[in-house]
């Protein structure tokens, strides 16, 4: 499958724990942009992989939103996916089973819009063998609270943190909506509520115009804006937070080489996710994997953890 990931050097560790979540390497694949790993397989070996975060699952099968729902940006892309996903169950009875025959390190993607459905999902999640860490999308609208996103709010947050816990063994890992004022007090929030690791950032809310029809591209008229763009913003909110709370960090947001992989290991991130960098080149997570390894050895670097936040001031 092109180039062989090896250990040229025996000393040398990219084993990342984060907050419970072992991984071979500090690279994962976010989600929604690498399906349930099966899109990819003629690739890549997805096993190489540090992690797969599979596809947002929700309680229920969901349609998603009406089409268009991707639109090309410069330096990214707009998405108004609408958690388009089979629901847990069959997540659970089809393609988990694959993955961990794979020896795939999964880490499971939840989404609600109440606080029991998030709870209830982790509770069906508890148990199933080969989900290594649970990542929170709390970038959905509260429905017992007018439609509010649980991301903006630190006390919403912190409830909805704490019901998922109270629920599961399994490490729990928000991921960080960046739509905010102040993005150290919602982690704070994550973190008091009894997350293990945070994973951010998630996508910018955009639009764009079609000005021959006079309309909004998408159909849902605004989605999440992903791809280098959002990297600049992405380090500053990594950097902050690293600052402001104890957990580990899974952080991501337009990273495309290696080069900008190690920008947010720099600012305090333990591991990277790659998403939009996926579509352009099928075969990134593996291609940073190879070059992490060369930059680590060519800099008598032993661990990701002694260049771990080496930006931070």
């Amino acid at each position: 499958m092109g180039k062989e990931i090896f250990m040229p050097d025996e000393e040398l560790d990219l084993s990342v724990n984060l907050g419970g979540i072992i991984m071979k390497n500090p690279v994962a694949v976010a989600s929604g942009t690498f399906g349930y790993g099966g899109e990819y397989e003629g690739f890549i070996d997805i096993a190489d992989i540090g992690a797969v975060i599979v596809k947002g699952t929700t309680l229920e099968p969901r349609c998603g939103n009406l089409p268009p729902r991707i639109f090309e940006t410069p330096s990214g892309m707009l998405n108004a996916i609408g958690l388009e996903n089979p629901g847990v169950g069959i997540f659970l009875q089809e393609y988990l089973p694959r993955l961990r025959d794979q020896g795939v390190t999964v880490i499971a993607n939840i989404a609600g819009n109440t606080i029991e459905e998030y709870a209830r999902m982790a509770a069906m999640l508890e148990g199933n063998r080969g989900i290594a860490g649970m990542e929170m999308n709390i970038s959905c609208p509260n429905v017992k609270e007018g439609g509010l996103q649980f991301g903006v709010d630190p006390d919403m947050v912190y409830k909805v943190v704490k019901a998922v816990k109270e629920e599961t063994s399994i490490p729990v890992m928000p991921k960080l909506s960046p739509n905010v004022s102040d993005i150290t007090a919602i982690a704070q929030a994550a973190e008091a509520g009894g997350a293990a690791a945070l994973s951010m950032i998630n996508t910018l809310m955009g639009m764009a115009v079609d000005v021959e029809r006079r309309k909004p591209v998408l159909g849902n008229i605004f989605g999440g804006l992903s791809g280098p763009a959002i990297k600049p913003v992405a380090l500053r909110m990594i950097y902050q937070v690293y600052k402001a709370v104890k957990l580990p960090i899974l952080g991501g947001g337009g990273i495309m080489n290696y080069i900008d992989a190690l920008e947010f290991i720099m600012v305090g991130a333990s591991a990277v996710s790659v998403g939009t960098g996926n579509f352009v080149n099928p075969c990134l997570a593996r291609d940073l994997v190879w070059d992490l390894k060369k930059y680590c050895i060519a800099n008598n670097i032993k661990s990701i953890e002694e260049i771990r936040g080496a930006a931070v001031q």
